[in-house]
């Protein structure tokens, strides 16, 4: 099935899904120091939600937290004082997107992505949507447990350069774009969302994403979508479609 978008074409039947699926037991991917999510079968007044235990229907509660739990997009309400829900910003869902591969560089006793990095990796390039691949690119990025281990970050001044080029959506492989332990600052988001300016109420952060090896570095229409929680972050599903030659 065919689609023509800005003059492109895509395979709607040829999706590549970059999403980490939310599981309920301890090889859930995780961050921020809290347990795996459940996923439980409801019980009360005789009733069991599960069906190869006698009852009528499958029937199970979920508990998660989108920022800990699996790919999640979020809104700048993730760090305002104000409520801003990524469910009501966030109302395109296709974008001209570019995916790069970059290998985080030490600095200082971090390892980080560079403005420079990223300027060599995109060129003149003007897209409405990055998506961010860090090497090595293992599948146990399906499973890490990321607590306490420091994983790479950006650095302010590559966020800055993302939001002065007026890329919109940023995605990453990451648990977030700003150090595990940064005392509060946020820097990379702050900039990204300009919140010391004009704030990019329209700009999204995606983290948790994974990009398979066999998905090539290069221009692609992103298809974002969020579950519709009115919360600063909704677990997503962010998929790729191959742009097709004329």
């Amino acid at each position: 099935m065919i689609a023509k978008l800005k003059n492109h074409q895509i395979d709607l039947s040829k999706p590549l899904d970059i999403s980490i699926p939310i599981r309920g037991d301890a090889s859930n991917v995780n961050a921020w120091y809290i347990g795996h999510p459940t996923i439980r079968p409801h019980t009360g007044e005789g009733y069991v939600g599960k069906v190869s235990e006698g009852g009528s229907t499958n029937f199970n509660t979920i508990a998660f937290n989108p920022h800990a739990h699996g790919t999640h997009t979020e809104c700048l309400g993730h760090i305002t004082k104000e409520f801003h829900s990524v469910n009501s910003y966030l109302k395109q869902f296709f974008f001209l997107a570019e995916v790069i591969t970059i290998a985080p560089e030490k600095y200082q006793d971090d390892f980080v992505i560079s403005r420079k990095q990223l300027q060599y990796a995109l060129g003149n390039r003007k897209r409405e949507a990055v998506v961010i691949r860090t090497l090595p690119n293992l599948r146990d990025k399906l499973s890490k447990q990321y607590s306490h281990t420091n994983p790479p970050y950006l650095l302010e001044q590559t966020a800055q350069f993302l939001a002065d080029r007026e890329v919109k959506h940023l995605l990453v492989d990451l648990p977030s774009i700003d150090k595990e332990q940064d005392k509060g600052a946020l820097l990379a988001h702050r900039a990204f969302w300009n919140m010391e300016g004009k704030p990019r109420t329209e700009a999204t952060v995606t983290e948790f994403v994974f990009v398979p090896n066999r998905v090539t570095d290069g221009t692609y229409f992103l298809n974002l979508q969020v579950a519709p929680f009115e919360n600063d972050a909704s677990p997503s599903r962010p998929v790729l479609y191959k742009i097709l030659e004329k």
